[in-house]
Formats: structure tokens, C-alpha cells, sequence
């Protein structure tokens, strides 16, 4: 029963350690939303790679939409690049905190959700609802969306190392039920 994945979004957080005049980088920056009557953040939209940055008054970021470490890294600077033309000096290294990785893969097998409900413990599965099944892993924390037809989606690691880890308990998990099914 092997499986792949990819990762789908990594979300990223850091702060710039000054505060951001964000009315002057919304006026200014054509890749900009700001409606802080609605949501105290800007969003700025990076073209490549692919992302949107909320960027709060106090200088602290969250990045979404990102595949890697690198390519937050190069969108951290892309609005450090963009902060400089409206005159904000950003003189520290931005220290990057992964939240929240989100990939999506599959089993090679087509899964039986209502069997594997009833036999795995931390699991939700209602098909009226929602035709996946949600299913918690502890250690490392970790929140799995199963499918009848193998695909899955995995979110709540905060790196490749719990990622790959998670996947493997994952389908141990789901072996070892399965074994049973068969019998």
C-alpha cells in the first residue's frame, strides 16, 4: 500500500519588527487590498511564486500559498523589497514560523469509510454531511481527510519531518484495520 503526497500550502508566520504604514503601501503598491473597516490586515498578492501575504500595522506577516521553506522565504523578501519603495528599512532577518502544512496525496486502495469509522478510534465520518472522513493522529498532531477512492488531505504538521511521519503512522493505522476487514 504505498502513497504519495505533495504539498498543497504551507502557512507562514514572521514579524519585521516595525511597524508598517499600511494606508501609504496600499496607496502605493498596486498589488494591494486594504479595507480596515472590515479586517484590520492588508493582503498583498506576490505573482511568483504564487501567494498572498497579510501584512498587519505591526509588522508582524502571515504567508499563504506557498509549496516550500524557499519559496516563503522569497516571498518574505518580495514585500521587504516592496516596504522599501514606500521608505521601510527592514534591518533584521526575518524569523520564519511554519503554522500549518497542508498536503494531498493518496492510498493505493480504494477505502471502506464506514468499516474504518467503526475500527479506528479519533475519527468523524458523516456521508451526509461530508463525503470524507476526518480522522485525528495524535502524535504528531495531525488532521487527515480520507476519501473512498484513496485520495487524502493532510494538514496541522508544521514540517517535512512530522509530514512524512504522519503519513506512515497513517497507513499503519489504516493496515492494521484493514487486516482485520479482511478476515
Amino acid at each position: 500500500m504505498p502513497s504519495t503526497y505533495k504539498i498543497q500550502n504551507i502557512v507562514a508566520t514572521t514579524s519585521l519588527e516595525k511597524p508598517i504604514p499600511l494606508t501609504k503601501l496600499a496607496r502605493t503598491q498596486p498589488n494591494t487590498e486594504y479595507n480596515p473597516e472590515t479586517f484590520p490586515g492588508l493582503v498583498l498578492r506576490v505573482k511568483e511564486p504564487k501567494s498572498a501575504v497579510l501584512v498587519f500595522s505591526s509588522g508582524n506577516l502571515v504567508c499563504t500559498g506557498t509549496k516550500s521553506i524557499a519559496q516563503v522565504k522569497k516571498v518574505i523578501q518580495a514585500v521587504i523589497k516592496q516596504l522599501r519603495k514606500i521608505n521601510v528599512k527592514i534591518t533584521t532577518k526575518p524569523k520564519i514560523t511554519v503554522q500549518n502544512i497542508v498536503a494531498s496525496g493518496t492510498i493505493n486502495l480504494k477505502l471502506n469509510l464506514n468499516f474504518l469509522a467503526i475500527e479506528m478510534e479519533n475519527t468523524e465520518y458523516e456521508p451526509e454531511q461530508f463525503p470524507g472522513l476526518v480522522y485525528k493522529l495524535i502524535e504528531p498532531n495531525a488532521t487527515f481527510l480520507l476519501f473512498s477512492n484513496g485520495k487524502l488531505v493532510c494538514t496541522g504538521t508544521k514540517n517535512n519531518e512530522q509530514l512524512k511521519f504522519s503519513m506512515v503512522q497513517l497507513l499503519k493505522n489504516v493496515k492494521a484495520v484493514l487486516k482485520n476487514y479482511k478476515k
